[in-house]
């Protein structure tokens, strides 16, 4: 028998390190080639990572949460033969192999293995245990508590009700000494049939696409210089098209706004091109795009992630609405490629009917526009004889204030506005 290492492999250019998102095994398990060792997270995709061999696993390279260099020990498996083959996987500092990669018996100590890894399960804590209170006399429904000025202004600061106190003086009176003993007990310490609060403490470990995201928006937050312009858009005329083209042919599919939305966003940023890059701040480069590849904010059970419909100025609205649907649908089954996830040139995020009446998107870094979408609302307009009913929705769009100044913004926002408001001039 030997020993062979499985590195973890380089899954995408210019990605250096990935999490361990969740293992499909267990140590003492046995493997065959091409069965599924671990699920990693990269900047770009979640990636599953098989085996290039069979045999036993005898350690693991980490557990789950935890971020393993390209090239570090994956996992450590023991196959048949006394010569093992070196996986192909590049080269990284790691543990002294054969040059074969294979690593020989020796009469030193084996390093110590990991303990197989898992999902980490939430964890339950409740209050300590505290020693029995002291009882005093019952009181009446309803009756007030007795306690001091002292001892009602300690219970206001804490947030205590009294009426869950037991007090341990004449007629029930709560001291100082029976609040202290509720605040290291909590529900013990409640009277018979005073209302339990809930007390209990759940601890979530945040990892995978979550920490991802949490990294991503932290990081967005504090690198750029953000500023939010909000703009109200008349889409009566708009959803009257939209509306008549899906009752005129429904077997090409139904519409939704976010087709129109694109086609409004990839003709503003050819007249607005600064708004269509990316800006690299640590080499002061700015990259302005002639495609725009829109980014599509897009909840899905795992969290949120923005999957890519590239070349939205060459399509139609048909093209863009099969797309968004397909994207969308990889995107929450967790099956899209690490191509759907990355490249975007800006980004389009719309919450539908829970997008609320404004909203400060944040950008998505190294992006520097991302235009939100609120819900729409019928409203009274004034058309200079009288007020008729509108619908209308408003924009809110966040901007890198380093490149991006508020006059392109407001341009550049006011230009959709208008083909929006007319949408024959969407096609023109």
């Amino acid at each position: 028998m030997a020993l062979r290492i499985v590195k973890l492999p380089d899954i995408g250019e210019g990605v250096a390190e990935a999490e361990i998102v969740e293992w499909h095994v267990s140590v003492g398990d046995t493997v065959g080639e091409d069965q599924i060792l671990a699920a990693v997270m990269t900047d770009k995709a979640t990636v599953e990572i098989p085996t290039p061999c069979a045999g036993t696993v005898v350690a693991l390279g980490g557990a789950a949460g935890e971020t393993l260099a390209v090239g570090g020990e994956l996992v450590r498996l023991e196959v048949e033969g006394t010569d093992a083959a070196a996986p192909s996987a590049p080269s990284a500092p790691a543990a002294p192999t054969a040059t074969d990669g294979a690593v020989p018996p020796s009469p030193s100590p084996a390093p110590p293995h990991r303990a197989p890894a898992a999902p980490a399960a939430p964890r339950r804590t409740t209050s300590p245990a505290s020693p029995a209170p002291r009882l005093g006399a019952p009181r009446a429904p309803g009756e007030k508590p007795l306690a001091s000025p002292a001892v009602r202004l300690r219970a206001r600061e804490a947030g205590v009700d009294l009426r869950q106190v037991r007090g341990s003086g004449p007629a029930g009176r709560i001291s100082h000494e029976d609040l202290d003993l509720f605040l290291r007990g909590g529900p013990a310490l409640a009277r018979p049939g005073a209302p339990v609060p809930n007390e209990a403490v759940e601890e979530i470990a945040v990892t995978g696409l979550r920490r991802r995201i949490a990294a991503n928006m932290a990081e967005a937050t504090r690198r750029v210089a953000h500023f939010s312009y909000v703009e109200e858009v008349d889409v009566t005329a708009l959803e009257a098209l939209r509306k008549a083209l899906n009752a005129r042919d429904p077997a090409r599919g139904r519409l939704t706004l976010l087709p129109f939305l694109m086609t409004a966003m990839a003709r503003a940023v050819a007249d607005h091109p600064q708004l269509n890059a990316h800006y690299d701040d640590e080499a002061n480069v700015l990259r302005r795009y002639g495609a725009a590849h829109i980014g599509v904010a897009t909840q899905t059970p795992a969290g949120l992630m923005v999957p890519v419909v590239r070349h939205a100025e060459a399509r139609d609205l048909w093209d863009l609405s099969a797309e968004i649907a397909r994207l969308a649908q990889a995107a929450r089954d967790g099956l899209a490629a690490a191509a759907d996830l990355s490249g975007s040139t800006i980004t389009l995020s719309s919450l539908g009917a829970l997008g609320g009446i404004v909203s400060t998107p944040v950008v998505n870094r190294p992006e520097v526009a991302i235009v939100g979408v609120n819900r729409q609302v019928m409203r009274p307009v004034w058309d200079g004889a009288t007020f008729v009913p509108r619908l209308t929705m408003n924009l809110s769009s966040s901007f890198d204030h380093r490149i991006v100044d508020g006059a392109d913004a407001a341009g550049f926002v006011q230009r959709i506005k208008g083909l929006l408001e007319e949408p024959a001039t969407l096609f023109v």
